[in-house]
């Protein structure tokens, strides 16, 4: 695992949509299209506006999402729903290219399977990312792999459906899927996830976020979430 702390969110976001980019056009220039997935939460809507900037071959990605609450369409709450605002709309991916995780299903199980189906038939089999972007939650949470949810052991397939936390269900990518991706990229900002940081660093398998494969993990990070963490 290797770590990068800038100052603060808006040059954290910054450097991580430079990065994005950067892999993008290396990967097409390379392999001729770039397997991207990107997680949710509000860490990385600035990181999408400066990737919307960014010189990326939109015409040869083809673009997952790691997670997605279960929501009605426009729902505040969805991943969606900030992505089409701070990504969708200020770039020319064509819709072929995006694959949204279908939440608003009434049977989720069967909608996941059709997912991971269709994750196989874009990255092969078994599917692997080029990019995975991951967030990194308070508790120890990343993608919606949370504390004590069964998707956590989910080891024979890539997409997982959650019970309900805080408030929502969730579809998520499991860590079979995060493990065999070519790069992770992890975002964390704020003082509040210095402890999570802390753990995840070290290797901590006790959170979520430590069950990651780390060989192949780029850690950004804001200066105020680098900080020791809280008793230190």
């Amino acid at each position: 695992m290797k770590l990068e702390t800038l100052p603060d969110l808006e040059s954290l976001a910054r450097h991580a949509a430079g990065i994005i980019a950067a892999e993008a056009r290396a990967v097409v220039a390379a392999r001729g299209r770039f397997l991207l997935a990107l997680s949710g939460g509000s860490t990385p809507r600035p990181m999408l506006r400066w990737l919307a900037r960014e010189d990326v071959p939109w015409a040869q990605v083809e673009l997952f999402q790691v997670d997605e609450r279960v929501a009605p369409p426009g729902d505040p709450d969805r991943n969606l729903t900030r992505l089409e605002a701070d990504l969708l709309a200020r770039v020319a991916l064509p819709r072929v290219g995006f694959h949204p995780m279908p939440v608003e299903e009434a049977d989720l199980a069967a909608a996941a399977a059709r997912y991971a189906r269709e994750l196989r038939e874009v990255a092969g089999t078994p599917a692997v990312l080029d990019l995975v972007h991951l967030g990194l939650g308070d508790d120890g949470h990343t993608a919606s792999l949370v504390p004590g949810d069964p998707a956590l052991d989910v080891a024979g397939a890539d997409v997982a459906v959650t019970g309900p936390y805080r408030g929502r269900r969730r579809m998520t990518l499991t860590f079979p899927a995060l493990d065999r991706a070519r790069t992770a990229l992890w975002l964390v900002a704020g003082a509040g996830k210095r402890e999570a940081l802390a753990r995840l660093r070290s290797g901590d398998r006790s959170i979520p976020a430590g069950r990651v494969n780390a060989e192949r993990a780029l850690v950004l990070t804001d200066a105020a979430a680098a900080g020791p963490p809280a008793g230190a």
